[in-house]
């Protein structure tokens, strides 16, 4: 692969982003993300202020509007957001707010001087962030007395500040009217699906009771479904409505109002809170967290205090009822998980947010009020209700005692063919990745040593795991089972793979039956030169998966990692075509212009960024699903060429030999 020389780093290097462009240019700054989640997270900054205002009691209804063209538009009934002139910044307001990072009206809450008590937005940037990642924003305000109306493109005003008092004809008197499209040059994709913004505004009205959310979307016909999200008291409702017919205990609704700081010498901020809770069987058991309105996906603060309240209480009443069996370890919270539904939804006046999408809070004064809170419900709870107390406390203990059990069973598991790849039974040069999540984990199966230290250098180690096979392995279709188990590749991929085999029969020796849940990959992915020798190693490996794993075919589990044939180099950039048909495309685009042509090396010469750029990275790489009926069509040439059946292999031969003549070594 060709290099380019390092570029100079010296004082003239360093650059500054200024206004738009801090966001345009860095969104996943902001949002999380530079793709779909990030232009979905801007959206909800805009919803985020109009929620504010309707909790505060300006409102009861949020209007979303879908447009076809992929613009949204979110109305209200607030106070209108003011945009005129403001004396004590000496500019307008309406810069401030959407042409302005950290500014806004929610800075004095914690001491009362701010315009909202409990407010989802807090830093002053959703506004201006989402104007400055939007092709084009409109934005009209009433406050009841006047419209005032500006419009904003890619980061910039578009039309002046107008303002107009209110007139008989006038339907609309109060309330925020914005309408934007995220720009496709800030966000890689803009088509926010439908069931993000169902989701969304349910979880809205779930924790904001008595607010009607309604989503308008337009249709190809110019015409528009609505959906309308409502819930009168809120979590009450919605753990009724979920646990209908699916809870062994009756709902509890606990409600918390208290007051302190996260530190000594930091100030003191009011928190209030609901938690609602019941044991129900596993199909609806579930934990979801909500602060200022705000859905905490990865929960933060209230976790950890859910997870440490119900544990000390519930472990301190079994104990106390004598229900753990002899030198019986505790339970664990996975163990009353599995039987709960719990929903937090907290508000405070000071808010620590894990960063601004908002996903997690970490104040240490919420987690501590919390878990003190649910423990001293709890006691109470079953001293009051002592039928519940047990029928809760006895569905903890099957659910700990079958996950031992089940744990007992998987190590005696891993322990075989299926077994774990730990120190004391390790893989010859199989190289781990660091994740242990099984859904996102990647196997990587590559062609002898070299092409080892590529990917190992080229790949993404947090869940990128590397096998190689030394030379061709064996004929699986080929071969008895006896000799197929004798092969030490064949076991030590099995080893890693970690689900068994599925084989039909009686074999001697350690062999585990198949269990699909026991393996430890999202993707097993092959990956070998794009030679002759690659070709046949990839063939026998997917005549392995189709004798010994064909579930695996099934569940879309088996890939082939394309390799490019050929590197075209011009005016410093390096293109890559992985047929003759794409490298004529780009030679015909290249027409006129200067070019190297040359044909890519084997895997294991290439450079770890070419590497990673053409084999390993998701956004880059072209993988193959294999299919059983492929699969099967590889395993039936090889069965037919390289098997017994002499009969076939001189139909086959005769019937198609003629397409060969031209391979053949004469």
């Amino acid at each position: 692969m060709a290099k380019t020389a390092p570029k100079e780093y010296n004082d003239q290097s360093i650059t500054s982003l200024k206004g738009a462009e801090r966001v345009r240019k860095r969104p996943a700054v902001i949002f999380g993300s530079d793709g779909l989640e990030g232009c979905e997270h801007s959206f909800f900054e805009i919803l985020a202020n109009s929620v504010d205002e309707a909790r505060e009691g300006y409102g009861k209804k949020i209007l979303v509007t879908v447009f076809r063209d992929r613009s949204i538009e979110v109305e209200d009934a607030g106070r209108g957001i003011p945009l005129g002139w403001n004396e004590k910044e000496g500019r307008y307001n309406w810069e401030l707010i959407f042409c302005e990072m950290y500014a806004g009206g929610k800075y004095g809450n914690n001491d009362g001087d701010g315009a909202y008590n409990f407010s989802l937005g807090l830093n002053g940037l959703g506004a201006c962030a989402t104007q400055y990642s939007s092709e084009y924003m409109q934005v009209r305000s009433y406050n009841g007395k006047s419209l005032s109306e500006i419009s904003f493109r890619r980061g910039e005003p578009d039309s002046e500040l107008s303002v107009r008092p209110l007139t008989s004809s006038d339907k609309k008197t109060q309330g925020t009217v914005i309408r934007w499209l995220p720009d496709l040059e800030v966000f890689t994709d803009t088509a926010i699906p439908g069931e993000f913004f169902e989701t969304t505004l349910h979880r809205q009205a779930v924790v904001n009771a008595g607010i009607t959310f309604l989503l308008r979307t337009e249709q190809e016909n110019g015409k528009f479904t609505e959906k309308s999200f409502y819930y009168e008291h809120g979590l009450s409702d919605y753990i009724t409505e979920v646990t209908d017919g699916n809870s062994l205990t009756a709902p509890v609704l606990w409600h918390l109002e208290t007051e302190g700081r996260d530190r000594e010498d930091k100030p003191s901020y009011r928190l209030r809170a609901d938690i609602t809770f019941c044991v129900t069987n596993a199909t609806v058991a579930r934990t979801e967290y909500y602060h200022n309105s705000s859905y905490l996906e990865y929960g933060g603060s209230p976790d950890k205090a859910v997870r440490g309240g119900f544990t000390a209480a519930l472990d301190q009443y079994i104990r106390a009822q004598g229900k753990y069996n002899k030198n019986e370890s505790k339970i664990s919270f996975n163990d009353i998980a599995d039987c709960l539904f719990v929903a937090v939804s907290s508000a405070s006046t000071a808010t620590s947010y894990e960063n601004q999408t908002k996903k997690a809070i970490n104040n240490t004064f919420i987690a501590r009020a919390l878990t003190d809170f649910i423990k001293a419900q709890l006691e109470i709870y079953f001293a009051e209700n002592p039928t519940e107390a047990m029928t809760f406390a006895t569905q903890v203990l099957i659910n700990k005692r079958s996950r031992e059990k089940a744990e007992e069973s998987r190590i005696e598991v891993k322990k075989k063919l299926s077994g774990s790849v730990d120190i004391a039974n390790r893989v010859e040069k199989f190289v781990n990745c660091r994740s242990k999540d099984p859904a996102i984990r990647e196997l990587y199966i590559v062609e002898g040593d070299s092409a080892l230290t590529s990917c190992k250098l080229g790949r993404n180690a947090e869940y990128q795991a590397i096998i190689p096979v030394r030379g061709k392995t064996l004929n699986c279709m080929k071969s008895n089972y006896q000799k197929i188990f004798s092969s030490e590749i064949i076991c030590d991929l099995l080893r890693v793979i970690g689900c068994g085999v599925e084989i039909s029969g009686k074999v001697k020796g350690d062999i585990v039956a198949f269990n699909l849940s026991a393996l430890r990959w999202n993707r097993i992915i092959i990956c070998t030169d794009a030679d002759e020798d690659g070709f046949q190693i990839r063939t026998l490996l997917l005549t392995l998966f189709y004798r010994l794993l064909p579930t695996l075919l099934r569940e879309n589990k088996v890939f082939i990692a394309e390799s490019p044939l050929f590197e075209i180099e011009s005016g410093g950039l390096i293109r890559f075509a992985y047929n003759e048909q794409e490298k004529a495309k780009i030679l015909q685009e290249l027409e006129g212009k200067k070019y190297t042509l040359q044909r890519s090396k084997g895997l294991g010469e290439n450079e770890p960024d070419m590497m990673w750029q053409t084999t390993m990275n998701p956004a880059t790489r072209r993988l193959i699903a294999v299919s059983p009926a492929e699969a099967e069509a590889t395993a039936y040439m090889f069965d037919t060429l390289l098997g017994d059946g002499l009969a076939e292999r001189k139909r086959f031969i005769a019937e198609n030999g003629y397409k060969y003549i031209k391979d053949a070594d004469i």
